[in-house]
């Protein structure tokens, strides 16, 4: 049993009891049927929000005006939430915040330095030094040297990306900026077609689960406040 019925049922049995009782007759039926003017005038108010009723100019406002409030929608994420200041702040605090977006000890570590070497031999064999090697006993000459190659492939990369030059460099090349436009043009994309999924009956719905419920209470002070002006009328 919702507000909406369970006030104007009340109002109704006011109603009765000023008919049925001896006493007070006029003003019963005065608190009654002030208090379900009240409750049935902003019961047919929210009605008329979501649903079309014939002859009543204004009614079924939130289907019909569904096209503005998708754009609605789509504005609130994109001028408050979603703007590229917003990301680029964001951006640039993740970088800050321990240069979790630089960290770039993954990349090293999924490096195959073996390929690297093979690259390396392969390069020596067909210069003009592979005749040579190959009478040292060729590509096993240079085995050895493998181990030492990759230790200091490895050291010397992870110099590198440490150098302040290196990550300056890269930090120009992560253009909060540029990622923030970016970033904004997607996420404009997919509200775009998320929104343009939406029909004039999903937003009636929507609505409707939102703040149906507690337009109830409209209905419900409708009919106190209707009561109320009912007793003054009656006892005036």
């Amino acid at each position: 049993m919702n507000q909406s019925f369970l006030t104007n049922f009340i109002a109704l049995l006011v109603i009765a009891a000023g008919y049925a009782s001896p006493f007070y007759s006029e003003t019963l039926k005065a608190i009654g049927f002030f208090a379900f003017s009240g409750a049935i005038t902003n019961w047919l108010a929210i009605h008329m929000l979501f649903e079309k009723v014939p002859f009543l100019y204004g009614s079924g406002i939130i289907p019909a005006r569904f096209e503005e409030f998708k754009a609605s929608i789509k504005a609130l994420m994109m001028q408050q939430f979603f703007t590229v200041e917003n990301i680029e702040q964001f951006i640039e605090r993740e970088e800050q915040e321990g240069g979790r977006i630089l960290n770039l000890q993954p990349l090293l570590n999924a490096v195959d330095y073996d390929k690297v070497y093979e690259g390396l031999v392969s390069s020596i064999m067909t210069s003009s030094f592979g005749g040579m090697l190959l009478m040292m006993g060729g590509e096993e000459a240079l085995l050895p040297l493998k181990q030492p190659f990759t230790e200091k492939m490895q050291h010397t990369l992870m110099e590198m990306v440490e150098s302040e030059r290196f990550k300056q460099a890269l930090q120009q090349g992560l253009n909060a900026h540029k990622i923030g436009e970016d970033l904004t043009g997607k996420i404009e994309m997919v509200i775009d077609r998320r929104l343009s999924e939406l029909t004039p009956q999903l937003v009636k719905e929507m609505v409707q689960s939102i703040i149906k419920q507690h337009l109830g209470w409209l209905v419900v002070w409708g009919g106190v406040f209707g009561g109320l002006l009912g007793a003054v009328f009656g006892f005036a």
